[in-house]
Formats: C-alpha cells, structure tokens, sequence
C-alpha cells in the first residue's frame, strides 16, 4: 500500500465531484449573468428577479443532466471496488 495510490483515489475522486458540480452550476451561472446585464441594461434593481430563472436552470441542468452524473458515479464506484485487491494486497 502505497501512498501515491490514496492521493491518486482523492484525485480522481475531486475530479468527478468538481465536473459534476460544475455541471449544474456553470448553467445557473450563465443564466445569472445574462439576467444580471438585463438589470443593468434596463436599472431594474429587483434582487429576486434572478432568481427564479437560476433555479428554473439548476432544475433544468439536473434533469437533464442527472442520468449522464449517476453514469459517472457508477464507473467511479466500480472502478474503485475494481481497485480493493490491488489497495488491500
């Protein structure tokens, strides 16, 4: 058991979970933006005015975006209880 193994499992692990976030909030962020330079463009001062299209996104993102993250979940698991022996022996 190496050490370089657990560093490379925390890698690959910060990896997927920044790529799966990044997935539902880059969306939101976008929409956010857009809205924001509307406000601007208009001085329409409403706070919660964005809000409502950023969680209609987020909703969005994570619909169609839910089956593609659990995919990548499974393969990480698999992967991961493919690698017990090789981490244990």
């Amino acid at each position: 058991m190496e050490p370089e193994v657990f560093v490379n499992i925390f890698r690959q692990a910060l990896w997927l979970v920044l790529i799966l976030v990044s997935a539902v909030i880059v969306p939101g962020l976008i929409v956010g933006l857009i809205v924001a330079v509307f406000q601007a463009a208009t001085s329409i001062n409403e706070q919660t005015l964005s809000f409502l299209p950023r969680l209609v996104m987020t909703l969005i993102a994570l619909a169609y975006g839910a089956h593609w993250g659990f995919g990548k979940l499974m393969e990480f698991f698999i992967a991961m209880v493919d690698q017990i022996p090789q981490v244990v022996g």
